[in-house]
């Protein structure tokens, strides 16, 4: 946590990874973001994976730091609520994220009716506004068929949303964008972005497309190689895996060194013809390459030669499951100070992360967890919609809205 952005309120309606990520990411630098779902949690309440009792970890790890309020949004009073929140005035309020758009009611031509400055991102599944997920974008723009072991005859997926991760830090870039250019002009700004075009534009940037373009050969599977230069996976003497990199020069310089490899490797350069000092070289010779390097670490364990690594600032790292990364990497616990180890009801006690990114002159805060769904209800009812004691209890009590204080109430009486 930050207080970078102290004083700017964003509005979040959304389900799935990027927009939660976006408004958690705000709320990490001191934003003051509002999140409302549905009474009884909306698409991501259980979504896994869950703690022993159930609650949902992905809740709580994309929601940290915000403020909730559930609402009934099928209810007219309900959807008045969700737009004053959304259009509630304030020089740094007015900024709606969203993925979860509805047009007549949730979308920026009706919401502007009430604030003419409003600032609303949406994130849509493709450009025609078509559902998508890392999980269909991925196949349908061609990397699970070069993803995956050499010469596997499947398509692979992977476990990372990357996608949704780069989808999330543009709505954060397009709001801060969109909210300066608000202050220069005095103008709102309905800005759109699709989650494919985010996967289609990045594929471009890294010469994907012009590959696949251009060259006659097709892009196969490389297991756990690099791609265009030198790096591979090795088996050690105690069983354990270590990736090591030779992408650059350097990189590559200090590998040879470390594992006395530099005659072997000149003499494949003579036999090939190839200069290995470029990387291409090195892509192109890389199983003689790891013929070379996998005898010298099958015959040693990790910790034989790990300082000697680390001294000679080599590129390389340990395969470790999660629970062993958990165990064994520091940078997963409070030596980090991005991580402090918090007890959340519901969930147990585990490291949690705050903001990676640290500003000068405004200190690290510590993480807060994610609210219990409701649980700022009556508060946003009052101090932002503005709203008197008296109508936010006949709300309640009519069930429009929700707050776990309330639902144990009435449990009691």
């Amino acid at each position: 946590m930050t207080d970078i952005l102290k004083g700017m309120r964003v509005v979040e309606g959304s389900a799935f990874v990027a927009v939660p990520l976006a408004g958690m990411t705000l709320a990490q630098m001191g934003a003051d973001v509002i999140r409302f779902d549905r009474i009884g949690g909306g698409l991501d309440a259980a979504r896994w994976p869950v703690a022993p009792s159930g609650q949902s970890l992905f809740w709580a790890g994309l929601n940290k730091g915000k403020r909730s309020i559930a609402v009934d949004m099928k209810s007219p009073r309900g959807k008045e609520l969700v737009t004053q929140i959304i259009t509630a005035p304030g020089d740094d309020a007015g900024m709606f994220l969203t993925n979860l758009r509805v047009r007549g009611w949730m979308d920026h031509q009706t919401l502007s009716q009430h604030r003419r400055d409003l600032i609303m991102v949406t994130l849509m599944g493709d450009r025609h506004g078509r559902p998508a997920v890392d999980y269909t974008v991925n196949p349908a723009l061609g990397v699970p068929d070069i993803t995956g072991p050499v010469g596997h005859p499947d398509p692979v997926a992977n476990a990372l949303p990357a996608w949704d991760c780069i989808a999330g830090n543009l709505v954060v870039s397009s709001l801060l964008a969109a909210e300066r250019n608000r202050l220069r002009t005095g103008k709102g700004m309905d800005v759109e972005l699709a989650l494919k075009d985010v996967a289609a534009a990045m594929m471009g940037h890294l010469g994907m497309i012009g590959d696949a373009a251009i060259n006659p050969v097709q892009r196969g599977k490389s297991g756990n190689a690099l791609y265009g230069a030198y790096g591979q996976d090795f088996i050690c003497a105690d069983g354990r895996r270590v990736m090591v990199i030779g992408l650059t020069e350097r990189q590559w310089a200090g590998l040879i060194k470390a594992t006395g490899t530099a005659d072997a490797m000149a003499a494949l350069g003579r036999r090939s013809g190839r200069d290995l000092t470029q990387e291409g070289a090195r892509w192109a010779l890389r199983d003689d390459i790891t013929a070379i390097l996998a005898p010298w670490f099958a015959a040693r364990r990790v910790s034989d030669f790990a300082a000697d690594f680390d001294r000679a600032g080599l590129t390389w790292s340990q395969f470790r499951t999660l629970d062993q990364a958990l165990k064994e990497d520091p940078d997963l616990s409070e030596d980090n100070p991005m991580f402090r180890t918090l007890n959340q009801p519901g969930l147990g006690q585990f490291p949690v992360p705050g903001s990676p990114v640290s500003f000068s002159g405004h200190g690290r805060r510590d993480p807060r967890p994610a609210p219990a769904l409701g649980c700022d209800t009556e508060e946003i009812l009052g101090d932002v919609v503005g709203l008197p004691d008296t109508e936010i209890a006949q709300l309640f009590d009519q069930g429009v809205v929700q707050s776990p204080a309330y639902a144990a109430s009435r449990s009691a009486a």
